[in-house]
């Protein structure tokens, strides 16, 4: 790899990193939240004008408070808690979210049954642990799932099963390998969103759902993508495979659905621009649909480019071949 694509590199890296780490910018701070309620636990801030709430967040806790029957919106991250018991959230069975980020819990350390309790949760953010192993069992009524930052390397086939308002899965910064998450998204046929990034994939998932509109899967290990996986889904309108292994890099572009809107494949090897992964046929109708191209970081330059590429990618504003542009 040229110095040019290491520089690209780091840039990238770290654009890359700040969407992950904004984790918990949905909650306020404590000291904007106003007085506290009567009946919250000790250690925590129930406010007055959202009884529901109860924020426990960077408190030094080791394990979970004593959780009022009333509260439905659960803040526990940036503690010291390694443990769930089983009983934990027995009190909590209208808990809609669950906020665990930043703190030391362990799969050995979390009981089972712990989660039982738990069939109105919503939302489960369990990053920046040491979770080896996924918890569980999740709520049918789950739509959005958080584990970044763990030492997850598989989800089971079965693990998502039946969560069909789930929207969104987060599971970037993990060991996931291509192996260990076959058939983990199949059937959620409400996915929207998933997240691998930073991961020891070798391949995209398979057998995703055709719902799906977002997918990154930065930092991985992935050379190619076969040639109808992206056809196959219709709905999707963000693809990410930028910053590949330093070992392992894309070595051409993806054919893709012609209804993407947004292509990123920064710092690979790719060497040609092939206009046929974005359109296979081109008239009045039949044109792609992107509008961001980003390949810098990669061994084109803008000749590289096909004379006729505006009539293919006629609504692309913004395309970007190599880093001096």
């Amino acid at each position: 790899m040229s110095p040019l694509s290491v520089t690209v590199l780091v840039l990238l890296m770290g654009c890359a990193l700040c969407q992950y780490y904004d984790y918990d910018s949905y909650q306020q701070p404590a000291h904007q939240l106003g007085p506290s309620g009567p009946n919250c636990a000790e250690d925590c801030h129930c406010p007055v004008h959202f009884p529901s709430a109860m924020y426990c967040d960077g408190r030094r806790l080791k394990s979970i408070p004593s959780i009022p029957s009333s509260i439905k919106y659960l803040y526990l991250q940036n503690n010291q808690i390694h443990e769930i018991k089983a009983g934990a959230f027995n009190n909590a069975t209208d808990l809609r979210w669950l906020v665990l980020d930043q703190n030391q819990i362990t799969s050995a350390k979390v009981e089972k049954g712990a989660f039982d309790k738990l069939a109105s949760l919503e939302k489960l953010f369990f990053s920046y642990n040491s979770l080896t192993e996924p918890v569980g069992p999740l709520s049918k009524t789950l739509t959005e799932l958080k584990m970044i930052g763990n030492k997850l390397s598989k989800i089971p086939s079965d693990y998502l099963s039946g969560l069909e308002s789930l929207t969104t899965v987060h599971l970037q910064e993990n060991e996931l390998t291509t192996e260990g998450i076959t058939g983990a998204f199949k059937g959620l046929k409400s996915l929207t969103y998933l997240d691998v990034s930073q991961n020891k994939l070798g391949n995209l998932p398979a057998d995703m759902p055709s719902s799906v509109e977002m997918l990154y899967a930065d930092s991985n290990e992935i050379a190619s993508v076969p040639k109808d996986y992206l056809r196959n889904l219709p709905a999707l309108q963000y693809l990410r495979i930028s910053i590949t292994s330093w070992r392992i890099l894309l070595q051409s572009i993806p054919e893709v659905n012609e209804n993407l809107e947004n292509l990123y494949l920064q710092v690979n090897e790719i060497s040609k621009f092939d206009l046929g992964s974005f359109c296979k046929i081109v008239g009045p109708v039949n044109y792609s649909k992107l509008k961001h191209l980003r390949l810098d970081g990669n061994k084109l330059t803008r000749s590289n480019v096909p004379f006729d590429a505006s009539n293919c990618l006629r609504q692309a504003s913004d395309l970007t071949v190599d880093s001096t542009e």
